[in-house]
């Protein structure tokens, strides 16, 4: 199947940047979608942002115009740029792969915001 391995999480002031890195291996040519969720405490799993392979993306309204989500084919990574971080962007966030196999979700990495 997929493996995903998640890195870059940490602890980050308002207003700061992180950048966030899924290397996906295994059968990584059936892959399509690979983005990331979050899921703070006490609430639901959401979609932050998602890519294809062909590189159409959909990015959750909340993270607009402070996310950028990238991937690199050839390297079977996808990355999440999170600028002007505030404390409510504070979550675990699980790397998401799917395609014609199934679907895989990374361990998750936390990402905290606070000053």
């Amino acid at each position: 199947q997929v493996q995903l391995v998640e890195s870059g999480g940490g602890l980050v002031q308002p207003g700061g940047s992180l950048r966030l890195s899924c290397t996906a291996s295994g059968n990584i040519f059936s892959i399509n979608a690979m983005g990331w969720y979050r899921q703070a405490p006490g609430k639901q799993r959401e979609l932050v942002a998602a890519v294809t392979r062909g590189g159409s993306t959909n990015i959750a309204d909340s993270v607009k115009g402070r996310f950028t989500i990238s991937r690199d084919n050839a390297k079977n990574t996808v990355y999440l740029q999170m600028n002007s971080l505030k404390p409510e962007d504070t979550a675990v966030y699980y790397c998401h792969a799917d395609g014609s196999y199934g679907s895989s979700w990374g361990r998750g990495t936390q990402v905290t915001v606070s000053s």
